[in-house]
């Protein structure tokens, strides 16, 4: 990154500084920390270019900021009185989502020459190595955490909301007990193990862009060792999510790709499952899938999910609420004779769920509206990057039924959607 302008410093610090970021106890959050130095950026190179279709988000946005309007009601099924976490995590997403839009146009607007676009997929490529070493620490050690500087500084009061606490203290992993005893699910260096498992599909796609069609042989030598290295949290992070992602990413490219290049995919995928079988993660693998434990859980909180936003179908409630008990009892809480009761948020199986209870039906619509519209635009761009891209955008889609996008991973999907655009730019240039 020798070389590189100044004005293109605020994401190199995000992707290539992201550790150091988690470790303050910024993580995801790091983009709200820097979207002021973007937006000077900006406002030093008016007029602002924005890309086609960003007028869903910025409607999108408009309606997060009406449903503030319902944070004080409660809708039907639900419980739970206002207080300073519903306003707190009403208030971060709020930033963060501005934070977003500033980065998205901010990277539009830099020119090729300021930020070329090898050398933002390369970045992405550098955090994808990160996140395989969190991922690889999750496994080793899942119980390693630390009290950040950030959580250090934050009064007990937002420190110990739950939302927050997940984003400002660092884990190695989520220890659950998904086959029937305690799994380390990895998470470092992002805030779930969720968001590990979508992230890490996202930053392959470019790895593999940057570091392979695009890599010298340097480059090229390092990436089989290293998604080698990255199956191994992969397997152990038990997310059906990021596996089914990737067989989706693996047969789009075997469908989009020229006959030469499909021969390399399937000759790929055929060696890494015929590895995947003969080492001891496969046995994981076939215990995950008999162990579908999250299926009821998942179901009962959807269920109610479009049920409360039926209540409030145009603009939702700003923030999560909590279900009246769960998919094995009408209890609201854990007690000593039920440890399994529990307060289901509705809206966290998936950011398309999140948006109905924050936002209802139009929010959903307008999110789906903004990524499908992505899809169909690029569609024709067959370059490395557009293909990528495109294909970024579809997992954006198939994600929101069962990944939250906050925080990292709508980063993530956002400036993919910039490489698209910076790309369709450079093609109209041309």
């Amino acid at each position: 990154m020798r070389g590189l302008p100044p004005a293109a410093w605020p994401i190199a610090a995000l992707l290539i500084g992201y550790p150091l970021w988690w470790a303050l106890g910024f993580g995801g959050l790091a983009v709200i920390v820097l979207a002021p130095s973007m937006a000077l950026v900006l406002w030093r190179r008016r007029p602002i270019r924005a890309p086609r279709g960003f007028g869903l988000w910025l409607l999108l946005l408009a309606g997060y900021l009406v449903s503030a309007l319902m944070l004080g009601e409660m809708p039907p099924g639900t419980y739970g009185e206002l207080g300073a976490g519903r306003v707190i995590g009403y208030l971060m997403r709020l930033f963060l989502y501005v934070s977003l839009m500033i980065m998205v146009l901010y990277l539009g607007n830099l020119t090729e020459r300021e930020l070329p676009q090898l050398t933002l997929v390369r970045m992405l490529g550098v955090l994808f190595v990160t996140a395989v070493a969190g991922g690889l620490l999750g496994v080793l050690a899942p119980r390693a955490d630390f009290t950040s500087p950030v959580e250090r500084l934050l009064p007990q009061w937002i420190s110990g909301n739950s939302f927050v606490h997940n984003l400002i203290h660092p884990t190695a992993a989520q220890v659950q007990k998904v086959l029937g005893h305690s799994s380390p699910r990895p998470e470092a260096p992002f805030e779930w193990a969720n968001a590990w498992g979508s992230n890490v599909s996202v930053l392959l796609i470019w790895f593999v862009v940057g570091w392979w069609v695009y890599g010298g042989p340097r480059r090229r030598l390092a990436v089989a060792p290293l998604i080698a290295l990255a199956a191994v949290p992969i397997v152990y992070s038990l997310n059906r999510g990021l596996w089914i992602g990737l067989g989706i990413a693996t047969a789009y490219l075997f469908l989009r790709l020229g006959t030469r290049a499909r021969v390399v995919v399937f000759s790929a995928t055929a060696c890494g499952a015929l590895v995947l079988f003969l080492s001891p993660l496969q046995a994981m693998v076939a215990q995950r899938l008999d162990n579908p434990h999250s299926n009821d859980i998942r179901a009962f909180t959807v269920t109610a999910t479009v049920a409360a936003t039926a209540t409030s179908p145009i603009i939702g409630y700003g923030n999560t609420r909590n279900a009246t008990g769960n998919h094995r009892t009408v209890t609201t809480g854990k007690t000593g004779w039920c440890d399994v009761c529990g307060h289901p948020p509705l809206g966290s199986d998936g950011q398309l769920w999140h948006l109905m209870i924050t936002q209802g039906f139009v929010g959903a619509t307008l999110y789906v509206a903004f990524f499908a519209g992505a899809v169909r635009r690029h569609w024709r761009d067959r370059s490395p990057i557009g293909l990528a891209g495109v294909l970024v955008m579809i997992l954006t889609l198939l994600y929101m039924f069962v990944y939250d996008g906050l925080v990292t991973p709508l980063s993530l999907y956002l400036i993919s959607f910039a490489l698209l655009w910076r790309n369709s730019m450079a093609s109209r240039a041309a």
